[in-house]
This record gives structure tokens, sequence and C-alpha cells, in this order.
């Protein structure tokens, strides 16, 4: 599975790896292995929780979109969020009846029922047009520019909005999608609500008393050969810090978002524990088989055996779930409720 919108998420130099990955795995997995931490882990629930009273959209609204463009929004009645995680937005605002077709990163309960239109970054101008939109919310990395274009040649409003990488973006992202939606007030009380509770976990954070854990961040999808260590720019960085952790490869100076995989980087990282998306240690056998990934076994992480794994459609959202993933690396980083 994805991210981020892999929702996701994973820009440049791992767009290619990752829609390759996709198109081998088709985004399945295997059953959890039993010795796997995915099988115990504080798991992210697989649903949203809407705002109590669904909004009523009030429009037209003119919007700046990211890619520069100026869209007006007319109506709300049929949207079509090609990513998960905007999806999860548009959902938690009580708008989930409106939404018609889903990106394959939605994992979710309440969307899964819609019919899919595009898979890690390949839209279908086809399909999304066949179901008759009023409204396409898009990321800068939503792709192929061509299917993009041809949406918006048909007449379709296509609000672009930045990616997220870091707990800051979480109110942006709401906002922007309030604002496309006309339910600016349902916006506000979302984030209202979605900081309230980021701020609670973190306080679940065990105060400093030494060392903090040095995590580092693996992309993996075993069935394609696809293994990546998370730089700084791979949208883990802020998660982890405010678990109060260390992002290896933000400290150790790997400014890209993926990068290959090798023993010596690995080695230069030191992770005391290793992140994963649930799928990703799927797909390489559990933690047996990811001991196995050349370098691994050798870290203080591998040695022990300690991994923390997340959900792949909620790890890099950034969304209104944000807070039920900080609970979940806490837990599994120091104990608490594992």
């Amino acid at each position: 599975m994805p991210t981020p919108a892999a929702s996701k998420r994973f820009p440049r130099l791992a767009v290619a790896l990752v829609a390759m990955a996709l198109a081998v795995t088709g985004c399945g997995g295997t059953a959890t292995p039993e010795n796997s931490p995915a099988a115990s882990a504080a798991a992210v629930p697989d649903r949203i929780e809407p705002l109590a009273a669904a909004p009523v959209p009030a429009l037209p609204v003119t919007v700046p979109s990211a890619d520069g463009a100026r869209v007006t929004v007319t109506s709300a009645d049929r949207i079509i969020p090609l990513t998960g995680s905007l999806n999860e937005i548009v959902q938690t605002l009580g708008l989930g009846k409106r939404v018609v077709a889903r990106d394959i990163t939605a994992t979710f309960e309440q969307a899964s029922s819609l019919p899919v239109v595009t898979r890690g970054h390949d839209v279908s101008a086809e399909s999304v047009l066949s179901l008759r939109p009023t409204l396409v919310l898009a990321e800068t990395t939503t792709g192929p520019a061509e299917a993009i274009q041809q949406i918006r040649d048909a007449g379709i409003p296509v609000l672009v909005i930045a990616p997220a990488k870091a707990l800051e973006d979480v109110p942006k992202r709401i906002d922007a999608v309030a604002g496309a939606l006309g339910v600016k007030d349902a916006g506000t009380q979302l984030n209202r609500r979605t900081a309230d509770r980021i701020a609670a976990a973190r306080k679940d954070v065990p105060a400093a008393s030494g060392k903090k854990p040095r995590v580092a961040f693996l992309y993996l999808r075993g069935t394609a050969s696809v293994y990546l260590l998370g730089g700084s720019d791979s949208g883990a960085a802020s998660l982890l810090e405010a678990a109060g952790a260390v992002d290896t490869g933000k400290d150790s100076g790997l400014g890209k978002d993926f990068t290959p995989i090798t023993s010596e980087a690995l080695a230069a990282a030191a992770p005391d524990a290793i992140l994963v998306m649930t799928k990703g240690l799927e797909s390489v056998g559990g933690v047996d088989g990811l001991v196995k990934v050349p370098g691994v076994a050798q870290t203080p992480a591998g040695m022990d055996r300690r991994v923390v794994s997340v959900d792949d459609g909620v790890l890099l959202n950034y969304g209104p779930r944000t807070d039920q993933v900080l609970s979940s690396l806490v837990a599994q980083l120091y104990g608490k409720g594992a």
C-alpha cells in the first residue's frame, strides 16, 4: 500500500520506484506474520471520525491553487479527492456523502466502497470524468500532468494542494480543503479538535532523561525489490521528533526524500528502532525478512529486532488522525499500551 498519497508523499526520486512497486504488488499484502510487531502494535483504527454535524457548503468561492491557478467552486455535490489524505479531510469535515471516488490510498472504512480512479500518481482522467465530479482535489505530486489538464479542459474545477510533510502542515491543509468546499467554520472546528488531540498525544511522550531513541524510516516493497531509507524530506522527521525521537536520516544529513538503502548508510545512521509501514513490513516477510535486508541486522535496531510499524494509509497523511499516529509511535517506542 502506498502512502500517502503515498499517500501520501514520495516526490521526485521515490515516485518512479514506488510506482513500480505498486505495479508489481498491486498494493496487496500477505497476512501479518505472528512475530511481526504489526500483529501487536498500537494500531490506528482504519476509520475516520467525522464532525458531529455535517456542514452546508456556502458557494461559490474562488480560492488559490498550489499550482498558481485561481479555482472557482460552484458546487460541492460530487467531490473526487485524488489522494487518501485529502479524502480523509473531506470525510472528516462531514461531507463524506458527497465524495464519489477515491485514490487507492484511501483505505479507511468510510471510503472502502468508493470506486478507485487513481493508483500511485497514475490518475485515470477518463474514470474521473465518467463520475461527473463538480470538484476534484489533487496534490502537487498527483499526475500525470496530462490527466490533470484533461480534467480541467473538460470544465471541472481542479484544486491543487501542497502535500504535507510536517505537523505544521495539518491546519494549512484542513483550511485549504474547507475553504474550497465553502465550509470554513467546519474547518476551524476540525483544526481545533485536531490540535487538541495532537497536544494530548504529545503529553504521553516520556520526559527526556537521557539519549533520545534514534529511528530510521524505511520504505519497503520486497516483492519489487524497493528498499529506501528516508531522509530529511521523507515526511517522517516531524512525527518522530514530536514523539521524542531522532530521525536518523535527517540527523545523518540525508537531504533527499529517499535514498536506496546501503549497509554503509544504515551503519552511519545506527538506529535504535526502525519505522516502517505495515504493508511494507509484510512485503519483506515480517521482522524475520527485514533483518535480512542488507545492513539491517548490523544496526542496534536489527540486533534488538526493534521495529515500529504504522498503517500505510495514515502514517504520513498529516491530517485528522495524526494524533492517533503519534499515540501509536509513542506506545511502540516506549512500551506504553503495546
